[in-house]
């Protein structure tokens, strides 16, 4: 079975271009050929099964092959595969739609098909708004250092990670950066809001020198992911929005993987109790099942679109906008959450986790150990060079899909992870640590 294995890696390699992956890479370590999953396991052809830590890439909540999602799909595919949703609607996205703007005060949802696109899409629906309100100068954006929005032009340009971005800088509208609240930041003694407070004070006094032509800022709430699982606190989302409101400037929440649970409520800026002007939503909102994103605004933005001139609508489009498979997916996934009463379930299983994780925050290597809802993250000291890929190749070796960023390990379970999975996801980390520094001195 083994040989099944390293059949479909060397037809993948000779057939396929992996993203985010220098191929090359791939010449000693292949990819892992996977046949199937349930839960939080994934099954090679071998048999052999690996925990998926990550959610496969923070899409999957509930765990692979959820029968509530899989009998939603089946059901919807006997009666409306697709349709255009340009002249067109049907059930599904008109009764997301409705759901999604009860759970976030905003409505006029907009479909797309990755969180990439949700973020286009957003700046878009900003920039051209002001324009219709008769303020076209405002066209630009800032985002926060360390930011991450996606790989798309767009999103590429409120990026503000070198190695996705400088590659294609020629090509990007490049956005203006405040400092990041990051509460690693901290100096000694001072605590994590004091690093809120410095870091709001700065995107005010940014936004007061740039505020006419700036359409708006855009956030991850609470953790930015790609920085190293960077979290804050959620004053700063506070002092964001009252700043945008001062300064006539609009509020993005880039809620792509923060939403939907992970942070502990079920959207991350909810925990500030602010309301942003638009919400970029993917990844969980199918629950891993298919690919969909939603951008949701405000009536005020919908209203400076609605017009007898063509020119003053959004012409924007994706041919598979609003797919009704992807869409039902979604609505079984908020069925999902209010049925089983998610959210209160995973405060609980998160309390517990952080028992079963504590000898990796102990590790004598470990610094910053921290949590938020259902993300965990440790960062490494010392790490060296190639740290990420020796830890990912050392912990699937140990059955644990574990891809650090950088010198931060993390972990970002689906919620069907119980103490025994959490067990082996801890023995296969440490494990991996020690292995990785024995392969690689620092």
């Amino acid at each position: 079975m083994a040989d099944l294995n390293d059949s479909w890696a060397r037809r993948s390699l000779r057939a396929v271009w992996h993203p985010c992956t220098q191929m090359k890479l791939h010449e000693d370590m292949p990819p892992l050929a996977i046949s199937r999953a349930e839960g939080v396991w994934l099954h090679d052809m071998a048999g052999r099964r690996v925990l998926d830590a990550v959610s496969s890439w923070w899409v999957n909540l509930f765990g692979h092959g959820h029968p509530h999602l899989k009998a939603a799909l089946a059901d919807q595919l006997e009666r409306l595969d697709h349709v255009m949703l340009a002249g067109f609607t049907h059930a599904p996205v008109v009764e997301l739609s409705e759901r999604l703007g009860a759970l976030t005060g905003l409505g006029h949802a907009f479909y797309a098909s990755d969180g990439a696109s949700a973020v286009e899409i957003a700046l878009k629906m900003s920039a051209h708004h002001w324009r219709n309100a008769g303020r076209p100068r405002k066209q630009r954006f800032v985002g926060v250092a360390g930011g991450y929005h996606g790989e798309t032009m767009g999103a590429l340009g409120v990026t503000d990670i070198p190695l996705f971005r400088d590659a294609y800088a020629p090509l990007v509208r490049l956005a203006a950066t405040v400092p990041s609240p990051d509460a690693r930041g901290a100096r000694a003694g001072e605590p994590a809001a004091e690093v809120a407070h410095r870091a709001a004070d700065a995107l005010d006094a940014w936004l007061a020198k740039h505020h006419e032509e700036t359409a708006a800022l855009i956030v991850e709430p609470m953790i930015q992911c790609a920085a190293g699982m960077a979290m804050h606190e959620a004053h700063y989302l506070r002092r964001a929005r009252a700043a945008c409101d001062r300064h006539g400037v609009h509020l993005v929440v880039d809620e792509i993987a923060t939403g939907f649970g992970r942070t502990g409520a079920m959207f991350a800026h909810q925990h500030a109790g602010v309301r942003p002007d638009f919400i970029c939503l993917s990844k969980g909102l199918t629950g891993g099942m298919l690919p969909l994103s939603a951008v949701l605004t405000t009536d005020a933005v919908y209203e400076a679109f609605y017009d007898d001139d063509v020119a003053r609508g959004f012409l924007h489009s994706h041919s598979y906008t609003g797919n009704p498979l992807a869409c039902r997916a979604a609505l079984a996934v908020l069925e999902v959450f209010e049925r089983d009463h998610v959210l209160a379930r995973n405060e609980a299983l998160a309390r517990m986790l952080d028992g079963v994780f504590e000898p990796l925050a102990r590790h004598p290597r470990v610094r910053h150990a921290r949590r938020l809802g259902m993300v965990w993250a440790w960062d490494v000291a010392d790490a060296p060079a190639g740290f990420s890929r020796a830890f990912h190749r050392r912990a699937l070796q140990q059955g644990v899909l574990l891809r650090p960023i950088g010198s931060t390990v993390y972990a970002m379970p689906p919620y069907a992870i119980d103490a025994e999975a959490g067990e082996w996801l801890v023995r296969g980390a440490l494990a991996a640590l020690d292995a990785t520094f024995d392969e690689v001195p620092a």
